[in-house]
């Protein structure tokens, strides 16, 4: 909190939104920074709910969504600004994102830009899958992506209300993708501004060995695809990830971790019921980030594991 409070330049101002915390983060938030406008609420609103009922109490031309275990120093809000102010076809932009702690490398939930591929399968400009590269300056140039990190989302308020938000629906998880999604299926663009940098600790909330983390993260995803996905395709993608699920779940078994195979069972589920509660997309064309390859292959049987190695990259 106090790199943060240091890091903002005069023209920001930090704003702390409660999600119905129990650990005294409130009680110490109120004793050590008294200054800092705070709103409480009373249930758990989740990460989108939370947001979206925050950013209705707040007036601004732009929003950052600072996940409470981000770190930042100064100057890193000025380069977002700079490029959104000068590109007005853009509605989103997030920083390079690094792992707090450990050296130069790159955070799994952002790195240097997000992208999927027509499975849906997200990965980053720095991280794909499990692997994480080391920042050496290779993904310093400011490119188009398909989404940026929800743990530091630069975003104008009037995309952000246009669009309706975060879907409430998905909880946590992948909200900040389908966000994202929705934005370049409605003609807007999304960006990655390497030139400001954060810091992020990651797990805070849910720890990725989580069982209930691999249900959200299932779940969401096969959301994702049934809202926003071409619709022509629809039918061909659900039936591809039906089979990829299935392998997903063998492993699980076979590796002894039975909480996450039952997870994709129930992520599943719940993804039938849960479908017809979603308007789905007419777009009859991906966004030109869409990597058209599939990173699972690449990933797995070609051994590329770094966004460099990849031979049809985004872009």
């Amino acid at each position: 909190m106090p790199g943060v409070i240091a890091s903002l330049p005069a023209t920001a101002e930090l704003i702390v939104a409660d999600n119905a915390s129990t650990d005294g983060s409130l009680e110490l938030l109120k004793e050590k920074f008294s200054s800092i406008r705070l709103i409480e609420f009373e249930v758990n609103h989740g990460f989108a709910g939370g947001y979206n009922e925050a950013f209705k109490l707040i007036d601004a031309e732009y929003f950052v969504l600072l996940n409470s275990d981000v770190e930042t120093k100064p100057g890193w809000v000025e380069p977002l600004e700079s490029f959104m102010d000068a590109h007005s076809e853009y509605a989103a932009c997030q920083p390079k994102l690094k792992w707090y702690g450990h050296d130069n490398m790159f955070e799994y939930a952002g790195a240097s830009g997000g992208f999927l591929d027509k499975n849906a399968y997200p990965f980053c400009r720095g991280r794909i899958f499990s692997t994480l590269e080391e920042d050496k300056g290779q993904y310093d140039d400011i490119i188009d992506v398909l989404w940026a990190t929800g743990a530091c989302l630069f975003i104008r308020k009037s995309d952000y209300d246009a669009i309706g938000g975060l879907d409430e629906k998905f909880f946590a998880h992948m909200e900040e993708i389908d966000l994202c999604w929705r934005l370049w299926n409605a003609g807007r663009k999304i960006a990655v501004v390497p030139q400001s940098q954060a810091w992020h600790v990651g797990g805070g909330s849910l720890p990725r060995s989580s069982a209930r983390k691999t249900y959200l993260n299932f779940r969401n995803n096969l959301l994702l695809i049934y809202k926003n996905y071409p619709a022509r395709q629809l039918s061909k993608v659900l039936r591809r990830r039906f089979f990829l699920d299935f392998i997903a779940l063998g492993m699980f078994i076979l590796q002894g971790h039975f909480a996450d195979a039952w997870a994709v069972i129930k992520a599943r589920r719940h993804f039938s019921s849960m479908k017809k509660q979603f308007v789905k997309s007419t777009t009859g064309s991906f966004p030109a980030t869409i990597y058209a390859g599939n990173i699972l292959s690449d990933y797995y049987f070609r051994k590329k594991k770094h966004y460099t190695s990849l031979t049809n990259q985004s872009k």
